[in-house]
């Protein structure tokens, strides 16, 4: 590549017929079946249509190598700087023809470009840092999950440290969300087939979805999402005005059948909970209850110290016919999504294509402390579903109106939001959110009962303590700590014991020296409490 790029060579373009461009890769039949393709058109999984037919062919050419690309390219190797260039993985990896386990297996070779060689070292840097932080590797390190072939591939299984962590963050959720109006419902994990057929979801996402199972004479699936459920909560009593907003909200568990290939730890899977919330409000509480909604978001991103995002609005992509419902609906959500954003002084940007087949939306893109970028709070309007469930409330002449729906999920997947954290935390979760918030180190065996009622007036104050009473040094035991990313370390000695104290340190290696435990106590509780970041 380096001697290429020295070489100054021209990447020249031209278009082609397809029956040339046939006869020029006659011989290589991956590219081959690309020009029928893009010939043919292209569809999608639904059979719409999502590329015209295409009457011509593209081709650069560089010195005696052409290839088929629609480009665009530099106009000449010159442009690219040799040292700014890397082959970034030094295994290749095997990868499936067009992501289809079904296809032939070929090889693929990543490599990354850059402006300056400065920006590549950086990059080179953060990938490093980023497979030191893999969730998959620290999840293991610090016993939160497993994923075994016998249970199923895209399946985790808690353990109990992950069970606390994945725990703490549901139940701060759930007690948010009390105290801004919603109620909590549950609902099953499989539904009638027909529900998904009302709602539009089934066929629709057919392909990423289970196959129905037969029962009796009805036909079921594993739930593939919660709202249709939520719906018919709301159905099942006539609503007044008065009663509206309705705000429900459930972490439901969801199954999408997702390839081989494309599962990853707890950040790609197919089963995983989803902290789902649905407002059924009046057409004048949707701007109210939208940027409520869009509040409750930043703040529990906030809460996390995740405060560098942008927002999306997604709205059709105007050349699909994948999206349901009336042109005069859409522009009304999309106007109402518009107008939260100014109103709560969002920068924004509007995408066509990133719309549910439902409704428009608006989606928090947050970048980690690795500049990676994840979708995490996502925010719904949707007219559609109330119409095809036919959902009504009594208004104040009398009438019966449609209401309109919210639909809402701050950290989306749970699985996938707990994955984002380890990396992004690396690990070292802030101590309320640690499953380990303080391990109590005796110096020594005759140490260990001062060590134990300590831990009980710990455990008293709902601080999550352990003792270490291994026949490991002191040394040791700190380094065991700091290795589990274990927020508090606390030892004690006979001096300790006899001023009634411990000593403290930090998994940053910071020391605070002998205190009074009470006050030890009491830095750790309010700490835990006010969900600080910092340790002290």
């Amino acid at each position: 590549m380096k001697a290429l790029i020295r070489g100054n060579y021209d990447f020249v373009y031209r278009e082609v017929t397809p029956e040339d461009a046939l006869a020029f890769f006659h011989n290589q039949p991956y590219k081959t079946e690309l020009i029928r393709d893009l010939t043919a058109g292209r569809v999608d999984e639904n059979g719409a249509e999502i590329a015209k037919p295409a009457d011509k062919i593209t081709f650069y050419t560089q010195s005696t190598f052409t290839d088929l690309c629609k480009g665009p390219h530099v106009q000449n190797t010159r442009e690219i700087d040799p040292d700014a260039i890397s082959i970034t993985y030094k295994m290749p990896a095997g990868a499936y023809w067009r992501g289809d386990e079904t296809r032939e297996q070929l090889t693929r070779i990543y490599g990354t470009a850059w402006e300056s060689k400065a920006e590549l070292d950086e990059y080179l840097h953060l990938l490093e840092e980023a497979k030191r932080r893999d969730h998959r590797i620290v999840g293991e390190k610090l016993g939160l999950f497993t994923i075994t072939p016998l249970v199923g591939k895209g399946l985790p299984l808690w353990k109990p440290k992950g069970a606390i962590l994945r725990d703490t963050l549901e139940r701060w959720l759930r007690e948010t969300q009390l105290e801004h109006g919603y109620e909590p419902v549950v609902t099953p994990h499989i539904g009638n087939l027909n529900l998904y057929r009302t709602s539009g979801h089934y066929p629709y996402y057919a392909d990423s979805q289970y196959a129905p199972i037969k029962v009796d004479n009805d036909e079921f699936m594993l739930k593939p999402m919660n709202c249709p459920h939520h719906i018919m909560i709301y159905k099942s009593e006539m609503r007044s005005y008065r009663d509206l907003p309705v705000r429900y909200a459930e972490f439901g568990t969801v199954y999408r059948y997702e390839q081989s290939g494309e599962l990853s730890g707890l950040t790609r899977v197919r089963g995983f909970t989803v902290d789902d919330a649905h407002l059924f409000v009046t057409p004048e509480q949707l701007l109210d209850e939208f940027k409520s909604v869009v509040k409750l978001i930043q703040y529990v991103f906030g809460t996390l110290g995740l405060t560098d995002f942008k927002a999306r609005v997604g709205i059709r992509d105007p050349k699909s016919d994948k999206y349901v419902g009336e042109d005069v609906l859409w522009q009304q959500a999309t106007d109402a999504i518009i107008a939260a954003c100014e109103d709560l002084g969002l920068q924004y940007t509007v995408e066509e294509g990133e719309a549910a087949f439902y409704g428009p939306k608006l989606d928090f893109i947050f970048r980690d402390v690795l500049k990676r970028q994840w979708q995490l709070g996502t925010v719904q309007v949707d007219y559609n579903l109330p119409a095809r469930f036919e959902l009504e409330y009594v208004a104040e002449d009398n009438s019966r109106q449609r209401p309109i729906m919210i639909h809402r999920a701050p950290f989306g997947s749970l699985e996938r939001f707990v994955g984002i954290i380890i990396e992004h935390f690396g690990g070292s979760f802030p101590a309320w959110l640690a499953p380990v918030q303080a391990v109590l180190i005796p110096i020594a065996d005759r140490h260990n009962p001062y060590m134990q009622e300590v831990q009980k007036k710990l455990k008293a104050r709902g601080i999550r303590a352990e003792v270490d009473t291994s026949k490991n040094r002191m040394g040791a035991k700190i380094a065991i700590a700091r290795e589990q990313h274990i927020p508090y370390m606390l030892i004690a000695g006979d001096k300790d014991i006899e001023a009634g104290a411990v000593s403290v340190r930090l998994r940053n290696d910071q020391d605070l020296g002998a205190k009074p435990l009470d006050e030890v106590i009491d830095l750790i509780a309010g700490v835990v409490a006010q969900r600080s970041l910092d340790l002290t």
